[in-house]
């Protein structure tokens, strides 16, 4: 199946709800994440690991182009991956995931790895999830809002985000106007704000 063809297959997943753990390692709630090889990822260089389970998740926006079907999101998260990687110099993409508007998840370090995110504080305490846009006048679609939820409950389900997290806004614990004043005022209604 190529990479088009297996993104378009994931979106209908999503949209159906019919997911299913993949190869029984995860659980449905686990259904909307796209895995690097899917996406097209380089490879990584990365090799410090998170201490799991964590117990901050910290959300932030990409600020740059956004993306709401699975073609458009999986051009749009290898742009990430190449500017962390070929501009910056990063291991990796910086993120542990991705959302996309179309409503699915795309894997970065994922979450036994840790992400160049929010700074030498946070990153090794944390799981960073970048929303792909810039929601400084918008508020992502409830398709995405409903992945990144689905993506916690997911992390809990795995043992990698400690019951009782906290999510944290990009803002929260860096100088930055991320993840945007229309996302930030979400997810400060969120239970583990």
């Amino acid at each position: 199946m190529t990479g088009r063809h297996s993104l378009l297959a994931w979106a209908l997943i999503a949209l159906l709800g019919l997911g299913t753990a993949r190869k029984s390692e995860a659980p449905a709630c686990c259904s909307t994440t796209v895995p690097r090889d899917e996406w097209g990822a380089m490879a990584t260089t990365c090799n410090k690991s998170l201490s799991v389970p964590v117990h901050y998740v910290v959300v932030s926006h990409t600020a740059g182009s956004t993306c709401n079907n699975p073609a458009s999101c999986q051009q749009q998260v290898q742009n990430v991956q190449n500017y962390h990687m070929q501009t910056l110099g990063w291991c990796d993409v910086g993120y542990n995931f991705l959302i996309g508007e179309d409503g699915l998840v795309y894997e970065g370090r994922g979450w036994n790895t840790k992400g160049d995110h929010t700074g030498n504080n946070w990153n090794p305490i944390s799981i960073g999830i970048s929303f792909m846009g810039n929601y400084m006048e918008r508020v992502p679609p409830a398709r995405a809002l409903r992945a990144a939820k689905s993506l916690l409950a997911c992390g809990v389900a795995l043992g990698a985000l400690d019951p009782h997290y906290e999510v944290k806004g990009h803002r929260d614990v860096q100088k930055t106007l991320s993840p945007g004043d229309q996302l930030y005022r979400i997810i400060q209604n969120w239970p583990h704000y």
